[in-house]
Parts: structure tokens; C-alpha cells; sequence
């Protein structure tokens, strides 16, 4: 039996069990979220290339003199700006990502002779993947959130979730010129049907989530199996400190598999500022940061990407753990 396995007993495709799995999903995801909220934050201003901070870029003190000035700025709460999107957000996508993981581990591996990495791989990759798709608009309206900041001197100025679904809806062009360019602009199919706008990124978002998944989760996997296998007679279920130390490696092998991918998506989710007047693809936002900083532009916050994917994922995986041992999954 896999070690990340219920009781045989238990209806793995029963609807109590799937909302059981999908809650303590949930949980874990809200749990984690919180702890690394002021490191998102700072690391979404980084990668976003926020021109207030952008100084401070590509290292460990950067990334703390920022929290204290936005601290400093707009006290405790600019360090959680955007983080209830966050939540709205977390919760059904990482309800649905250990769900469906759960569903897919049953159907490829239902028993321990049948693990595979690969197998575990796919598990992962096909679970982030599924969660992404019902949540992304989500997660692109908290990205504006974070990204918005007030000119220095300014009075501090919180976003609200709907304000910025609003701006992001409505975003076109600024420009009062009525070029040939510009009227064009306004017939662009991006503004005929405006819902798209909250899919910026989208595709290097999916394209993004293989990797991290299908790391994160094969990780986790082959070092419970490797380091916390079963004896013959059951075992005890494993204590939080391992599964802190386990979560936390594989948070790491999964950030540095899919981080290249993160900076472009986080360009893409806040090109509706930078420019209002059409999609930015891929090519294109890959193009403009190689240009601006080289290859290392594509690992701008890698640092403080490890100093909140480690205890995040860590955490994650161990408050699943914790859920479904509650919750009888």
C-alpha cells in the first residue's frame, strides 16, 4: 500500500471520501498560504519588476528592506495586501489539486508494487494542472493586488478584490490618440471579450505547473517510500517533523525545476498595467527580460522564491497529512 494510503477499506471514489480529501486539501493550502504571506508579496513585486522596488532586486537584504519599508509604508496590513484573493483563491485550487492527486494516485498506483516516479510524476503534474483550470482568474486578480503600490509619499492605497477585478476587466489602452494604431487597438479581440483578460498567462502557467507539480509531488512520494517505508506488520503514521523536512526538499527540487516560468507568468499577469493595449505573449516576455537582466533575469527572487516555497510547501503537505489523518482519508 502507498504510504500517502487510507485504510483499503474506504471507498477511494465515494463522494464523502472525495470531500473529506478535498477539505483537508483545503485547509492545507489556507494554513500554508498564511505563513508565507509577506514573502509573496515581496516576491511578486520583484518578479513583476515593480519599478518602486526594483533596486532592491536579487538579494536576501533586498528582499528584507522591502518588507520594512512597505511595513514602515502601510504597516502589517501592506504585507498581507492582496493576500484575502489569496485565500479565496487557495482554497479551492489546492482542494482540488490533493483531491484530484488522490483520485489520480488511486487509478495509477493502487497498490505499492505499482509506484512508479514516473507514475508520480504524472500524478502530480495532471493534479496541479486540473486545479490551475478552475482557479486562474483568481490568482491573477490577487497578483494585481500585490503588485499595486503608491508612489512614495503618497497616502497607502489597499486595492480591494473587486476594484481590481474591475480595472482588469475594463483595462484598454490609455492613450487619448486617436492614431490608426489605436483605434485598432480598440477592436482587438482582447477588448471584444474582456472575461480573457483574467487569463493572462495562462498558457505559461500550465505549461509552468508540470514541472512544479509533477517535482513536488514525485519528490514527496519517493522520499516517503525511500525514507518512511512500511514494515510488513503496518507502521506508525510519520511524525510532522518528517513530513516538515520532506515537504520542504521537495518544495525546493520543484521551485528551481519551474521557477523560469513563474517570472514570465507574473510579467504576463501584470501586463494589463504595463501595456494596457494588447496580449503579451510569450515570446515577447521572455524577450524583454532577457534584454533587460540576461539569463539571470529569469531567476530574479529565486532567493526569497526558496524562502517562501520551502516552508510553504513543507507546511502544506504536512497540514494535508494532518487533515486526512483527522478526517479518517
Amino acid at each position: 500500500m502507498s504510504p500517502n494510503a487510507a485504510p483499503a477499506q474506504q471507498d477511494k471514489q465515494s463522494l464523502h471520501y472525495i470531500i473529506r480529501s478535498g477539505l483537508a486539501g483545503g485547509i492545507a493550502g489556507c494554513v500554508a498560504k498564511s505563513v508565507v504571506a509577506p514573502l509573496d508579496r515581496v516576491k511578486i513585486l520583484f518578479q513583476a519588476s515593480n519599478p518602486h522596488y526594483q533596486k532592491y532586486a536579487g538579494t536576501w537584504s533586498g528582499a528584507f528592506r522591502v518588507g520594512s519599508d512597505i511595513y514602515k509604508e502601510t504597516g502589517i496590513r501592506g504585507l498581507f495586501q492582496g493576500h484575502s484573493a489569496t485565500l479565496l483563491r487557495i482554497f479551492p485550487y489546492a482542494a482540488i489539486k490533493f483531491m484530484t492527486y488522490d483520485q489520480i494516485h488511486y487509478w495509477l498506483m493502487p497498490t505499492r508494487e505499482r509506484e512508479t516516479n514516473a507514475r508520480r510524476f504524472l500524478a502530480g503534474a495532471l493534479s496541479g494542472t486540473t486545479s490551475v483550470y478552475f482557479t486562474y482568474p483568481l490568482d491573477v486578480i490577487r497578483v494585481r493586488m500585490a503588485f499595486h503600490t503608491g508612489a512614495p509619499g503618497d497616502p497607502p492605497v489597499r486595492p480591494s478584490f473587486i476594484g481590481a477585478a474591475r480595472q482588469i476587466y475594463t483595462e484598454m489602452a490609455t492613450s487619448s490618440s486617436s492614431t490608426p494604431e489605436i483605434l485598432e487597438s480598440k477592436k482587438h479581440w482582447l477588448n471584444r471579450f474582456p472575461v480573457l483578460k483574467f487569463y493572462r498567462g495562462f498558457t505559461v502557467t500550465i505549461v509552468g505547473m508540470v514541472p512544479y507539480a509533477g517535482v513536488s509531488f514525485l519528490s514527496w512520494g519517493f522520499l516517503r517510500s525511500t525514507l518512511l517505508p512500511p514494515s510488513q506488520a503496518g507502521h506508525k503514521p510519520p511524525t510532522p517533523v518528517a513530513d516538515l523536512a520532506i515537504g520542504a526538499l521537495s518544495g525546493a527540487l520543484a521551485q528551481t525545476a519551474s521557477y523560469p516560468f513563474e517570472v514570465i507568468r507574473r510579467r504576463m499577469q501584470v501586463g494589463g498595467i504595463t501595456r494596457p493595449d494588447r496580449w503579451l505573449g510569450w515570446g515577447e516576455t521572455a524577450r524583454a527580460i532577457w534584454n533587460s537582466r540576461g539569463w539571470r533575469g529569469f531567476y530574479v527572487g529565486l532567493s526569497i522564491g526558496y524562502l517562501k516555497v520551502v516552508p510553504m510547501t513543507a507546511v502544506s503537505f504536512t497540514v494535508w497529512q494532518w487533515g486526512k489523518r483527522l478526517l479518517n482519508v
